[in-house]
């Protein structure tokens, strides 16, 4: 398998990886759920499902803070990243050294891309098709469910930021037929609490991250 880092550097993994360093939870789990949890010999500090599996597996730091004497101690033959979750500057630090395949995803279409392009190099084509299928079987009964009704996605609070068009969230509510509030925004944009209420959204959704709501903010948005 080719692929192009983030510094424009063409890679070509001859054969699967068996030292990788994830540093996207997500994208952690993927690995376990492939089988592939013996390759992973790095993770950030937040990929903490399933737990049992990661509790000894090195961590190299935050998604945001990764640590670069951490990787180098580790020699990967691969870095999993996400240009969402990781940033720029220590991407790059990262690709000037070890070969970063960066995936980017926006829509549901694009998270399944990213499911099989990690079973190629990973050589789990039939085990990453398999996961997709049974995905979207699992999905099917809530297509459309909340068609019409219209909807607030928070994920951040002091300022409040809504999740709006071109993002993976965006995606997901309009798979379930919700009519987004911010949808003629597009990423993570500030909104005001008056200005919310006055958007007069059916349903309010608060993330669990990357702010950490939880029951004693809903009363905020009554």
């Amino acid at each position: 398998m080719n692929f192009i880092d983030p510094l424009g550097k063409e890679h070509s993994l001859q054969s699967p990886p068996k030292r990788i360093i994830s540093l996207v939870p997500s994208q952690t789990e993927l690995l376990y759920d492939l089988g592939l949890d013996e390759s992973v010999v790095g993770i950030t500090k937040f990929c903490i499902h399933p737990n049992l599996k990661w509790k000894e597996v090195a961590r190299v730091g935050g998604t945001k803070t990764v640590r670069l004497d951490n990787v180098r101690r580790l020699q990967p033959d691969l870095i999993i990243a996400n240009k969402e979750e990781n940033t720029k500057d220590q991407i790059e630090a990262l690709a000037a050294e070890f070969p970063v395949w960066m995936s980017d995803i926006h829509s549901l279409h694009e998270a399944f891309e990213m499911i099989r392009v990690v079973g190629t190099f990973a050589d789990k084509q039939e085990e990453a098709e398999n996961m997709v299928s049974e995905i979207m079987q699992k999905w099917a009964p809530i297509k459309d469910i909340a068609a019409g009704k219209k909807v607030a996605y928070l994920i951040w609070q002091h300022p409040e930021m809504l999740a709006a068009n071109n993002t993976f969230i965006g995606d997901v509510l309009s798979f379930c037929g919700y009519c987004n509030v911010a949808d003629n925004q597009s990423r993570y944009p500030e909104i005001s609490i008056e200005h919310l209420q006055s958007l007069n959204p059916d349903h309010i959704l608060l993330a669990s991250e990357p702010f950490p709501f939880v029951e004693k903010h809903a009363a905020r948005y009554r």
